[in-house]
C-alpha cells in the first residue's frame, strides 16, 4: 500500500510503483470517481469527435451497400468464413 499526501491546490503525486503498474505517462487523462467512500482514478482515452463521427458515418454507409459480414460466435467460425470467401 503506498500513502500520498494531498498537498496545497488538492494536489497528489501517483506513486512509481502504481504509475509503472498502469502505465500511466505525463499528459495522460484520469477519471476521478467516488465508488464506495473511496476515490478511483480510471484511465481515460480522448477521442476527436469528428473522427468518431466519420468512422460511424462509414459503418452506416457499409451496411447500406451490403458490405457486412455475418454474426460469428467464436474466432473459429470467423476464420472459416473468411478462408471460404
Amino acid at each position: 500500500m503506498s500513502l500520498v499526501k494531498v498537498k496545497e491546490k488538492f494536489q497528489v503525486t501517483i506513486p512509481t510503483a502504481v504509475r509503472k503498474n498502469m502505465r500511466l505517462e505525463v499528459g495522460d487523462f484520469l477519471e476521478a470517481v467516488i465508488e464506495n467512500n473511496a476515490i478511483t482514478f480510471k484511465p481515460k482515452t480522448l477521442v476527436d469527435r469528428d473522427s468518431v463521427e466519420a468512422a460511424i458515418e462509414e459503418g452506416w454507409n457499409d451496411k447500406k451497400a451490403g458490405r457486412m459480414s455475418p454474426k460469428f460466435s467464436t474466432v473459429e467460425e470467423y476464420h472459416a468464413w473468411r478462408k471460404n470467401r
